[in-house]
């Protein structure tokens, strides 16, 4: 018989031998692996995907152009810690060096948005229906695949309101009949709506907004051939594909790790139990060229797995912020998370340079208001 289980502190796990390469984040434990290509990192997935199936652990892989990052999840419905997150953990850092490849703890963070509220339980459920979300704990809703960022929702003073106008606000985008269902949900439960065509500007019972899109079609849609029927776009050109075994998700991630390779395009390819999702950057698919052809490839590797695409799932989730001096508050911003500026003319955006996580816009606010 083995040893028995035993509960861990965050710290405990962090200091374990054999556990120098994970960090304990917001929503996990997770190491960092750089690599020189897409293949490296899914012969690293692949090995990983295998050990959570023997053992039965809960594992998210995200491979990348450069790195490829293994996560533990752990939320808060979740017990704590335990010796067998640690030995899941000493055997992902163990596969890793037999193949080569090194971590890096200071790449790794989680971004995580906080929305002070004064009644969460007449928050939440907007929140839960706009973003797909499911409710975890107490205090906290979750993307169901961790693509996305979680939401905590801590008390605000009732003695001590805010009067200024929140800056923040969310865009999510989804495939046109996925956005209606949403709007139509909370529109019947009250939640105040400004359309705008294409989206809709939709506030919860506080005030808090997010930008619902796509609410039109487009009049020329790009990737409207069969080969590439399988791929939404939601900013990011994105494909989901239910699978049903680590061997399923191994073959479809060392398949498009290949394909991007060999085309010289990043793609981003996120593996959860039961689901593995291939996605751009946003906005890569009209910005470079090659993208149709590579998603027609990543399609038919798919299906010559046995692997049916869910088009309902892409969704793709960003963070803008008004500023009145948007040079001086993107700074700021670039700064704390340690991403990149969007090089483009006229676009705001900051991006993580690891793809891992949300992207930042900022938008112009007068200064009266």
């Amino acid at each position: 018989m083995g040893e028995p289980t035993q509960t861990l502190t965050s710290r405990e796990l962090q200091q374990s031998e054999g556990a120098q390469d994970w960090r304990v984040l917001g929503t996990g434990a997770a190491a960092w692996f750089t690599t020189p290509s897409h293949a490296r990192g899914a012969d690293l997935a692949a090995r990983v995907l295998g050990l959570a199936e023997e053992t039965g652990a809960v594992v998210d892989v995200d491979v990348r152009a450069r790195g490829v990052r293994v996560r533990i999840p752990l939320t808060p419905e979740d017990e704590g810690w335990t010796t067998a997150h640690l030995s899941i953990a000493r055997e992902v850092s163990r596969a890793a060096s037999q193949i080569g490849l090194a971590a890096d703890p200071s790449a790794l963070q989680d971004v995580q948005l906080a929305f002070d509220v004064l009644d969460q339980a007449a928050v939440s459920p907007f929140w839960e229906t706009v973003l797909g979300y499911r409710r975890v704990g107490d205090e906290d809703i979750m993307d169901p695949a961790r693509r996305h960022p979680p939401i905590w929702f801590q008390d605000l003073d009732p003695q001590a309101p805010r009067p200024l106008r929140n800056r923040l606000h969310l865009d999510a985008v989804t495939p046109l009949p996925v956005t209606e269902a949403a709007l139509a949900a909370v529109e019947a439960d009250g939640a105040r709506v400004a359309p705008h065509g294409f989206y809709a500007t939709v506030a919860d019972a506080e005030g808090n907004e997010v930008d619902l899109l796509e609410l039109q079609e487009w009049d020329q849609r790009p990737w409207r051939t069969p080969e590439t029927e399988d791929w939404r776009l939601v900013f990011a050109a994105v494909a989901c594909y239910p699978t049903r075994s680590a061997r399923e998700a191994a073959g479809l991630t060392t398949t498009a790790a290949a394909l991007a390779d060999e085309a010289g395009l990043a793609l981003n390819i996120d593996v959860r139990p039961g689901l593995a999702t291939v996605a751009t950057a946003k906005d890569a698919w009209e910005m470079q060229e090659g993208y149709d052809a590579l998603a027609a490839e990543v399609q038919r590797a798919a299906r010559a797995l046995g692997l049916v695409a869910d088009t309902t799932l892409p969704r793709f989730v960003q963070v803008g912020i008004d500023a009145v001096d948007i040079p001086a508050v993107r700074g700021f911003w670039r700064v704390v998370l340690g991403y990149e500026e969007d090089p483009r003319t006229g676009v705001t955006d900051l991006v993580d340079p690891r793809q891992l996580n949300t992207t930042v816009f900022l938008q112009d606010l007068d200064a009266s208001d």
